[in-house]
């Protein structure tokens, strides 16, 4: 399974599949394993309420599934983790669970217990 972060009225609004902004500024849906989450979930939204975890069945999704360095201030890093992208819209049925995704006290995210146990 890869996971992606979605804001709640995002995950809402979505019909038959998911369109974040960064599928048309980027050409892929980012996500993320288990043990990669926390990282950008913290960098990117620290603090934020208002956010869900999407438990995503890549062999489900319709579109290519690439695992691909990250990319910190404009640079690839090749020597750290690799992430999943999804290269074209996350579809629905694609989902196979949907979990809260509430920040630490100090604003920082990990990993819900709900998903650490397996």
């Amino acid at each position: 399974m890869i996971l992606h972060i979605c804001p709640r009225s995002d995950w809402e609004a979505a019909d038959t599949a998911l369109e974040p902004p960064s599928l048309a500024g980027e050409g892929f849906v980012h996500c993320s394993d288990p043990g990669t989450v926390a990282l950008p979930a913290t960098r990117l939204y620290r603090g934020r309420e208002d956010l869900l975890l999407l438990e995503v069945d890549p062999a489900r999704c319709e579109a290519p599934v690439r695992w691909e360095p990250g990319v910190r201030d404009g640079q690839v890093e090749t020597s750290g983790p690799w992430f999943p992208h999804v290269y074209g819209p996350l579809p629905v049925a694609a989902v196979v669970a949907v979990h809260p995704f509430p920040p630490e006290p100090d604003g920082s995210f990990r990993l819900p217990t709900s998903l650490a146990e397996r």
